[in-house]
């Protein structure tokens, strides 16, 4: 596997799931971006929930974890929830690794398919899935959170983010700036208040997760945004102004959500700054 600076990188499937095409592509007519993401018979296209672990510095680091094993069936039908294809655990544990081992876990944002793993049902109570492991999430989102606007409120549920709260294991940040050692996040604010992205850095190059500023590989695109996004002008100049610095210095974005391609670099074209050289995480570098 590569690594960067201390760290030894791997990948992390925590299953599929689909979400509605047109919510996923806001603007763009089905015409266009059905070409690249068929959706099924009720318009729901499929996505991963791709997760990033880093090993180094007597720590293991995972970065989101899917939306977890407390779901109902109907919640299961409407987002069809795909735990055959991963599950974290099995992941985890095919790595070697296992829940207990987990040190950190940087949360991009509450939504429940980014941090829904992060809790877990044992008999009839909820307790933290990773215990020896400190959360990291940004002040300002965890409030959002708590508080839910009507817009999201269904994308934040108690049941994720209430153990948290009660464990003494969440750590809130005040903004921007390394969490870790060659660990920065940024803060970005179109999709949701105090989304952070993670950028890891060393000699070989930096990778960043870019979460749901860019989901899959397709919205690279600068209108091809998602409608949940509730400042969607906002992601718009957050995206561009991402995409500007990533080219200029060679990063690598790793995708979230994105069915088929796991990493990407950028190349600057007369028209955009394009997606090239689309390859697992095994071949970084």
């Amino acid at each position: 596997m590569p690594r960067i600076g201390s760290y030894t990188l791997y990948t992390v499937e925590t299953g599929r799931f689909r979400l509605d095409g047109g919510a996923m592509f806001g603007i763009v007519p089905k015409p266009l971006w059905e070409r690249y993401a068929p959706a099924d018979e009720r318009n729901r296209i499929l996505l991963n929930m791709r997760c990033l672990l880093l090993e180094g510095n007597n720590r293991l680091i995972l970065i989101d974890n899917g939306i977890g094993d407390k779901l109902d069936e109907k919640f299961r039908d409407i987002y069809a929830v795909d735990h055959d294809y991963a599950e974290l655990h099995r992941s985890l544990q095919r790595l070697g690794f296992s829940a207990a081992d987990i040190t950190d876990v940087i949360l991009t944002h509450l939504h429940f398919d980014h941090c829904g793993g992060s809790t877990r049902r044992v008999g009839d109570r909820l307790e933290v899935t990773f215990p020896n492991a400190t959360f990291y999430v940004q002040r300002r989102h965890w409030e959002w959170a708590r508080h839910p606007n009507l817009r999201e409120r269904a994308s934040f549920l108690p049941e994720n983010l209430e153990p948290l709260e009660a464990s003494g294991q969440l750590r809130l940040l005040e903004g921007p700036g390394e969490v870790l050692p060659g660990i920065t996040v940024e803060v970005v604010n179109g999709h949701t208040e105090a989304q952070q992205i993670v950028r890891i850095d060393g000699p070989e190059g930096t990778l960043v997760f870019v979460a749901d500023l860019i989901p899959t590989h397709v919205h690279l695109r600068p209108v091809w945004n998602m409608g949940y996004d509730i400042r969607p002008l906002v992601t718009l100049e957050e995206k561009l102004a991402f995409l500007e610095r990533a080219e200029a210095n060679g990063w690598h974005l790793f995708f979230e959500h994105d069915p088929e391609v796991v990493v990407v670099s950028l190349h600057r074209t007369e028209r955009e700054i394009a997606a090239v050289h689309p390859r697992p995480l095994a071949e970084l570098f």
